[in-house]
């Protein structure tokens, strides 16, 4: 058995596995039909966690910075971060979105310098993970912007470096380890079912994300 995050959304990277009958579990992916199990978090929830904490902080007008548009995860934190806007009454318009091309440290960076080079600069920014609020935060580092007092930053999955960085990352903690443990153990029954005369009941599982407050956002503004 297999578990199996894939990135490419038309499910191409897993028909091989169905076509050997090789039982895998998706992790941090909705399963689209009834043919698989999955665990995931609802990214779309995730979202409004962010932008709804930089709205009640007083920001009006707010980054995305996001990863490459493919992806499942990129698009949901997106759906979450409008739907907040509209329960706080705000336009999309509030939201201002820089895209990547990766998730990764550098491409924050990038972000980063084309956010220090907007007219009007928003006084907030979502980053799609973390990796991307680190980058963003090196830039305005280098650029003598305080975070959080010039620009709040909010990452996604509260990873290690995220708190022991030079500024805590205020970040959505994804359940990570139970995530990975529900998929084993859909994994495991599974493979324990095939050749039984029980057919598998596949199940999609969705957990909730929390937000994790440090230092890169203020409690008031």
């Amino acid at each position: 058995g297999v578990l199996l995050t894939p990135t490419d959304a038309t499910g191409r990277n897993i028909a091989a596995f169905r076509r050997h009958n090789i039982p895998f579990v998706l992790v941090d992916r909705v399963a689209e039909g009834a043919s698989e199990c999955s665990v995931s978090v609802d990214d779309v929830a995730g979202g409004a966690l962010a932008v709804r904490h930089l709205v009640d902080a007083g920001h009006r007008s707010i980054a995305y910075v996001s990863g490459p548009p493919g992806l499942n995860q990129v698009r949901d934190r997106r759906t979450g971060a409008l739907n907040a806007l509209r329960e706080a009454g705000l336009g999309p318009d509030v939201l201002r979105e820089l895209p990547t091309e990766r998730l990764d440290v550098a491409a924050g960076r990038d972000a980063g310098a084309r956010l220090l080079g907007l007219a009007d600069r928003p006084t907030a920014v979502f980053c799609a993970n973390d990796l991307l609020a680190l980058g963003v935060l090196q830039a305005m580092y280098a650029a003598g912007v305080n975070v959080p007092e010039d620009l709040a930053i909010v990452g996604y999955d509260d990873i290690e470096f995220a708190a022991a960085a030079a500024v805590p990352l205020t970040s959505v903690r994804q359940p990570a380890v139970t995530m990975g443990a529900l998929a084993a153990e859909l994994l495991l029954e599974e493979t324990e079912a095939q050749g039984a005369a029980t057919a598998h009941e596949h199940r999609r599982v969705v957990l909730q994300p929390e937000l994790v407050v440090r230092s890169s956002t203020l409690p008031g503004r």
